[in-house]
Order: C-alpha cells, then structure tokens, then sequence
C-alpha cells in the first residue's frame, strides 16, 4: 500500500470548529438532550453506522474514494455518521499481515471493491484506519467478505474452529494496538452462509446458500465460531449477518449463541423477489444487463405503485423485527433497504432510491429494536449521486438519533457497549459525538 496516512495528522481549526457545531445541533435534536446535561448516563440511542466493506483498502486509485482517509472520515461525520463496517480481512492477516495480496474481482459492475485485479497489504492499514477512526469517536464494526485472493487462502479455512483462531489473531492484534475500545461488535461473516463470501462451507443441503443460515450444520458452525471468540474476548459482541429470506424461520431457533442479530433487509428481495422479477434485475455480476434493465424499468416500476412498494417495504422490516423480538436481541442493519444494487449509471436516478431509504430508516427506527441503523448500503464516496446530498444523510442520521432503544434490550451486551466507556477512560458510546 501507498500513501496510508499517518496517524498523529493533526485536525484543522476548521474542521475542530465544524465539528463542535455538529454536536451542538446533533444534542438539540436528540430527545434525551436534557438527560444529557445531567450526571446521569443518557439512554441509549442507535448508531448511525455505514458499510464500507473492502473498499476502504481496494478503492485507494485516484478518483476510487478512499485515497485521503483522513479527509473521507471527516466527510462521513459531517453527514452525521459515527460507525463504520468494515472487512478486516482476518484470513489473511493471520496468515501474512504485512504481505502484498493479489486479490481477484467479486464482480466488475458494481462499485463496492475492485473491479479489477488489486494488490493490497492489509497491515498496518488496517491498524492505521482505525487508528484514525478512534480520534474522531467513530466506532467500528468489524466483519469479513473473505476475499479471494490468488493463492485461494480463504479455501484453508476447513472448520469452524479455524475461522475463529483467525479472528482471535486479527482482534489480538488490536488489543495490542490499544483499539479494541474503538470495535463496537464482530461480525464473523458477512450474509452467512452466501456461496461468494463463505465457499469453505458446504451446507446441508449444499444447494442452500443464501438465506441457508437456519440448517443444524450451519448453526453448529456459527455456534462453535462463536464461543470459541468470545471465549477470548468476552468484552466484544460476536456474531453473523444474514439474509433472513424467510422472516418465519426467525421463530423457534435458538439463537442465544449470538449477542446481535444483523439482518439485511431490502424492497426488492420481499415476496420473493417481485420488484426484481418486473424489472428483469438478475444480479449480473459482469456484465451491464442488469442495470440496464433497472434503468429501463426500474424508476417506472416504483412509480406507478410508489405506495405499494413502501408498504411492502415497511412489512418486510416489520416481519423481521417481530420475528427476532422474542431472541430479545438488539438489531442492526447495515445494508438495505430499497434495491440491492445500485450505482451512478445513465438513466439512473437516485431520488427514488433515497425516498425507499427514508421509509425503512422510519420503519426500523419505530420499532425501538435497532442498536445501530444503517440509511443504505450505498453511503460512501464511490456512489457520487448519493454522497453528495449532504443534507439528506444529515436528515436521516438525526432521525436515528431521535429514536429509542426498547428497555428490554438496555442490558444487551451490544447496547451496553454503545454506552460503555472510550479509549480514553471517560468517553460516552452513546451516539452523539
């Protein structure tokens, strides 16, 4: 890696300045502004949290987003954001922290990642990143897509227990690091068990990938990945994302085994994929088919029924929160909650993406389960079109911000870490900066 930023950079005056100002508006809006002022602790509010997967390592080319960290981080907490997700690439860290990786392309049409063979070094990159996160009270979540790289790493991780002894690799290093207060959670595998980010595992029945969390052999695996990391680092909210396809399935599974749930929640995934199905989306990974089946049909699909499509929006989030309710575990989500995929592309609009976000950040929000809300899965500098509009993610950052944790979920270890203290020994998790 080039160019990683030094971590004593020191903030402008201007940058300290605006930053003040945010806070004093952000504590104005928040309900709890009174409790604040107080010697008691304010009561939990959610994170404002974005996904920046591998791009925060891959897309470092000029014009990729993330070639200055130092100034994208200041760019996030100007639109309200103070968590991030991201990959921390465990296996290779345990592998060859400091190696130049070859990674190979997920897919070509989509701006998340590479769209080309990348060369990375995870570290110090990684130790430097969040370095700079800390100073500017940003959590992180950690997670990973597991990369393929040329010489197939991810493919040597046979057993659940292997997994696990790679994560306690990546988070000891941390500790040692003195960062470990900046991890707000772990996230063992990103939309487990997906065929593209978790091909070591065969599930039983193997053809269930996507959505296939529920089987014996896949919760056996996430169970014994589990405990084997917290055994270690007890003080960190373990695991998984998932795509609950079937919110029904949510009910009658144990799934004490996690300290979270993470469900990721789209429009065009509900009632098995209808919005797709219209507009002819397949999820093209390398070619433009897709997208250009959004661009001719998509926008006008979602205007001749805008109401029917909010509503199925809400009913979806609705059925995965009351399906999760009786687990009494906290919620997040941090992709979601339109269309899957999306990118600045001819003909293609964000506004109509943005006014599906501003239902499902309404709708979660509402229902008091969400530790930490996400406004999509496109918030980050590469999606030109959205990142501009800078007071929109203002607007829906200060609407998480107003909304309350149930008190059932007060004693939850993620939502006691939203509250829990800083690096410093006197920091407040609670959400405002």
């Amino acid at each position: 890696m080039e160019n990683i930023p030094a971590l004593d950079r020191p903030w402008s005056r201007r940058h300290f300045l605006k930053q003040t100002a945010a806070a004093v508006t952000a504590a104005a809006l928040s309900p709890h502004a009174t409790l604040a002022a107080s010697p008691k602790r304010a009561a939990p509010v959610p994170r404002c949290i974005t996904m920046w997967d591998f791009s925060w390592i891959e897309r470092r080319w000029p014009g990729a987003g993330y070639e200055d960290w130092p100034a994208v981080l200041d760019e996030l907490l100007d639109r309200g954001y103070d968590a991030i997700r991201l990959d921390a690439f465990p296996h290779l860290v345990a592998t060859a922290p400091e190696k130049e990786w070859t990674l190979l392309p997920v897919w070509q049409v989509h701006d998340w990642g590479s769209p080309a063979i990348n060369r990375v070094r995870i570290q110090p990159g990684l130790h430097q990143f969040i370095g700079l996160c800390a100073e500017r009270g940003i959590k992180v979540g950690l997670s990973s897509w597991y990369r393929e790289d040329a010489e197939q790493t991810r493919l040597k991780i046979a057993n659940a227990g292997i997994m696990a002894e790679q994560w306690v690799v990546t988070l000891e290093g941390l500790r040692r690091a003195g960062l470990l207060d900046t991890i707000l959670y772990v996230d063992l595998c990103n939309e487990w068990p997906g065929d593209l980010w978790a091909p070591f595992f065969r599930n039983e029945p193997p053809e269930l990938t996507w959505g296939g969390w529920h089987t014996e052999a896949s919760m056996r695996w996430m169970r014994e990945s589990c405990a084997a990391v917290r055994r270690e680092f007890p003080e960190l909210p373990i695991g998984y994302s998932f795509e609950p396809r079937e919110p029904e399935r949510l009910e009658g599974i144990d799934l004490g085994f996690a300290d979270y749930a993470e469900p990721h929640l789209w429009m065009a995934q509900a009632n098995d994929g209808e919005f797709y199905k219209l507009t002819g989306y397949k999820y093209d990974r390398f070619t433009f088919d897709s997208y250009n089946a959004v661009a001719a049909k998509g926008e006008a699909t979602y205007r001749a029924r805008p109401g029917y499509w909010q509503e199925v929006l809400r009913d979806r989030v609705r059925r995965v929160a009351a399906g999760l309710r009786p687990h009494r575990l906290p919620l997040m989500t941090t992709e979601c909650w339109g269309v899957v995929d999306y990118r600045d592309w001819p003909l293609l609009d964000w506004n109509w993406v943005k006014e599906l976000c501003e239902i499902g950040v309404e709708t979660a929000a509402a229902t008091g389960q969400w530790a930490a809300i996400a406004t999509s899965n496109f918030a980050g500098p590469q999606f030109h079109g959205m990142w501009r509009d800078v007071a929109w993610h203002q607007r829906l950052n200060a609407q998480i911000r107003r909304a309350a944790v149930l008190p059932e979920l007060h004693g939850s270890k993620l939502v006691r870490r939203l509250q829990g203290v800083g690096p410093t020994g006197s920091g407040d998790m609670s959400g405002s900066q």
